[in-house]
């Protein structure tokens, strides 16, 4: 190798030389000096140092000049960062590169493409400060790249380039929001062999969750061509989500969900001709229908890169924000970055304010939610960044899309709105580092929302982020849980989103006590189970198009309503994993079922479907017994194949101890038995007949779970819905405390567990007082209550000084 004074090679520095090479050159030289050997795939290539562009300032002598005009800056207000931006890359533009540099970058170029055994080689050309990618902030997008370049003429006008774009309006003003005007910044340029992605796919991978910082799961975007498609969000990606401690073990899909994008372009090389320079090397076209509707990655592959994911995180001994890209040629996955993550792997909050809508209203539009909380103002509609000035303080962002250029303005936004993007777009990511309330990938917003309009947009109801007509009131609610213990009796939760599971791990919780599958059936699945066993009955067209369209990719509608089942109780048993999560197995009344798409069709009208045909009655019936084999088959794949055995499951409404016989054995002929790879069945104690026979329903099942609304209703024989007797119904009636006593006096004369699912305990002190006072092994609360009831558990325990 020659002796280079401006060039290093990957095999020469690491994660250690940021001062030399910055930030993104020495992650991937760090990766493949460390991470190579053991079977991660990274291109090679080598860096401009700093050293190189010092010397290119001092030759040219711009450092004085460049120090005027940057001082010129209006550092308040940004009033004259574009024409300060724009003098100083004209200053940049003005110089050229020394003679001994361009040596070296042409000798460097034409060693590597040696090395290849390719002439002029296809490289990427990226630039890297030397503050970049340190855990405090991230300089993503802040300056350019090129990629598709070929020829020494062609590399040496992108270094200068790169040059330049140290000093673009955005990077300008991201240096003084973060505080880095007063160190000596400078650029390092990476020149790194190209991966054919543009003959198949390329993405980001995330080893944290980056919505929520949950530590369990990486995932992975990807979309068809190159990778900038994902990082400007011009694409709807697809998604997979990796469980992280199951992705070692071969025998377990470590994959708990993965959703195909709309992946709207394709990033590809542009044909290459004597007019061809280094800003037009490549094109984006429309991607195909058939390939929309395609995964750009199969299974297999995600696993390996999942891996990788892993490796690097493990190395740097922090979650990381990676790229990476297939090469089309040989079929090959490869890393072409890799840096820190720079949200949440700062800190885990102990103090949260939860927003809450108090009102409905008209949903507009919806896409994927940024953040947790909730903006209203009025909507600007803007479709490029020279049309800044239009936004006005406090009004909402609305746009196709955005890019670095967005910056400033993404910063007066009270919310930000996208047709286009993912979770890991520019949108998305400017989003989180600002707080900024955000709604990406909503594909028609800019039309839907009318400039002006009043709106609300909302990112508190779980994944989807809903745009509100009108503006709506919400409240926020502050939970301090930094100095909570955890009390003996255990707290669990009430979930029916599964979406929130990540970010309500992180409160004190001992698992799930009730996760309902009705939610989601009715929201993830949406269609009858009975259809997609019976699709003969259906005669509505309508209806058959509505199944079609959700079933789309699946040649089989059962094994659709097996996976989006499996995905949604999976989310939540990674959450929460190795605690228990008891899943109760569907209680739609039969009028709720007949809203499902095609239920008409099959459900019966009853006169009282309270007290009708639900829970355990159904599951081993003729009518519903092939429905009850899917949720049965999907339960079977969530414990069995992908692992998760702190999943338990939960029989409701069941009304006599041969009914729950009848459902176990109906269990069991689908696979599901009881006691095998340690599955435990519990019932549901809502029914005056549960308690008075709770020792024979103690003998067949292995643990019992009061639902305290249900039996409160049944106790006093009230419907809880009617007004005219609500005041009535109350948990902390005589009668009623009375059976909830009995049932745990029986639970641990049968050495079973026992716990209740209700409102009351966060609600009424007394009530949760009661119920310690018992014994009762936990107490399960909706996740705005959780925090109330653990400060109501640990004052009764403190007043008993710990029950026996």
């Amino acid at each position: 190798m020659e002796d280079y004074k401006y060039i290093l090679f990957f095999n020469q520095f690491g994660i250690n030389t940021i001062d030399q090479v910055g930030g993104k050159n020495a992650s991937l030289g760090e990766i493949y000096n460390q991470l190579k050997p053991i079977g991660v795939n990274i291109p090679n290539g080598f860096a401009v140092t700093a050293a190189g562009y010092r010397l290119f300032r001092k030759k040219n002598n711009l450092e004085n000049s460049l120090d005027e005009i940057l001082n010129q800056l209006d550092t308040k207000q940004y009033s004259n960062l574009s024409e300060v931006g724009e003098k100083a890359r004209n200053l940049i533009l003005s110089g050229t590169i020394p003679d001994e540099v361009r040596a070296e970058i042409s000798a460097a170029y034409r060693s590597l493409s040696k090395q290849s055994d390719i002439y002029n080689l296809d490289v990427a050309v990226r630039s890297s400060a030397t503050a970049e990618d340190l855990p405090t902030a991230s300089f993503a997008g802040q300056m350019q790249s090129f990629l598709n370049i070929s020829g020494e003429n062609q590399l040496l006008d992108a270094v200068h380039r790169c040059y330049v774009s140290l000093f673009t309006d955005r990077a300008i003003k991201y240096r003084h929001d973060m505080g880095f005007t007063k160190l000596d910044i400078a650029i390092s340029v990476g020149i790194q062999q190209m991966v054919r992605s543009d003959k198949a796919a390329s993405g980001v991978a995330f080893t944290i969750d980056p919505d929520t910082g949950f530590q369990n799961t990486i995932i992975i975007n990807s979309c068809w061509g190159l990778g900038e498609n994902i990082v400007q969000g011009t694409v709807t990606p697809d998604e997979w989500m990796i469980f992280k401690p199951t992705l070692e073990d071969t025998k377990l899909k470590p994959i708990i969900k993965k959703h195909c994008g709309r992946k709207e372009f394709t990033m590809i090389y542009a044909e290459k001709n004597e007019e061809t320079t280094f800003e037009n090397t490549i094109v984006n076209i429309t991607t195909t229908v058939e390939k929309q509707n395609q995964f750009s990655l199969n299974d297999k592959e995600v696993i390996e890169l999942a891996q990788w994911c892993t490796k690097i995180e493990k190395h740097y001994k922090k979650p990381m924000d990676i790229e990476w890209a297939k090469d089309g040629l040989n079929n090959q996955l490869y890393i072409v970055q890799a840096r820190p993550e720079t949200i949440h792997g700062k800190f885990q909050k102990k103090v949260r304010e939860i927003y809450s809508l108090t009102e409905t209203g008209t949903i507009i539009t919806q896409g994927i939610a940024l953040g947790d909380k909730i903006a209203t103002g009025k909507a600007r509609i803007l479709h490029s960044p020279l049309e800044g000035n239009q936004l006005l303080e406090g009004e909402i962002l609305v746009t196709d899309m955005t890019n670095p250029d967005w910056d400033p303005i993404m910063k007066k936004a009270a919310a930000i709105i996208t047709n286009k993007g993912g979770r890991t777009s520019h949108a998305a990511i400017v989003a989180r580092e600002l707080g900024t309330v955000a709604v990406v990938g909503c594909g028609d917003a800019t039309n839907l929302i009318k400039n002006g309009q009043q709106i609300t947009v909302c990112c508190a109801e779980g994944k989807v982020g809903k745009i509100y007509d009108g503006k709506l009131n919400w409240e926020i609610t502050e939970h301090d849980f930094s100095q909570l213990s955890m009390p003996e009796t255990a707290p669990m939760f009430i979930l029916a989103d599964p979406e929130r599971a990540f970010e309500l791990s992180n409160y004190p919780n001992k698992g799930v006590g009730l996760m309902r599958m009705e939610f989601a059936i009715s929201n993830s699945i949406k269609i009858h189970p009975l259809p997609l066993c019976e699709p003969d009955k259906i005669t509505d067209q309508n209806i058959n198009d509505q199944i079609s369209e959700l079933t789309k990719g699946y040649d089989d509608g059962k094994k659709y309503f097996i996976d989006k089942l499996a995905e949604a109780v999976s989310i939540v048993a990674a959450a929460f994993y190795p605690k228990e999560v008891i899943v109760r197995m569907s209680d739609f009344k039969s009028n709720e079922y007949a809203n499902l798409i095609g239920g008409k069709y099959f459900e019966p009208e009853e006169e009282n479907p309270m007290i009708g045909f639900r829970g355990a009655s159904r599951y081993y019936s003729n009518f519903y017994r092939e429905g009850f084999a899917l949720e049965c088959a999907a339960m079977k794949k969530v414990r069995n194949e992908m692992g998760f055995h702190n999943v338990k499951l939960m029989i409701p409404f069941c009304r006599t101890v041969e009914e729950g016989e009848k459902v176990l054995a109906e269990m069991a002929t689908n696979q599901l038995v009881q006691g095998e790879d340690g599955l435990e069945v519990y019932v549901m104690i809502e029914i005056p007949s549960n308690v008075i026979l709770a020792d024979e329903f103690a003998s067949i099942f292995d643990g019992f779970s009061i639902g305290s609304n249900d039996l409160t209703q049944l106790t006093l024989g009230l419907d809880r819905d009617s007004t005219l007797i609500s005041d009535l119904f109350s948990e902390q009636n005589p009668a009623v405390k009375k059976l909830i006593r009995e049932t745990i006096l029986a639970a641990k004369r049968n050495n079973i567990k026992v716990g209740l699912c209700g409102q009351a305990p966060s609600d009424i002190p007394e009530f949760a007082q009661f119920l310690v006072e018992q014994g009762i092994d936990s107490i399960s609360f909706n996740p705005d209550a959780i925090i109330k009831g653990i400060e109501n558990i640990l004052k009764t325990e403190k007043k008993n000084m710990v029950r026996p």
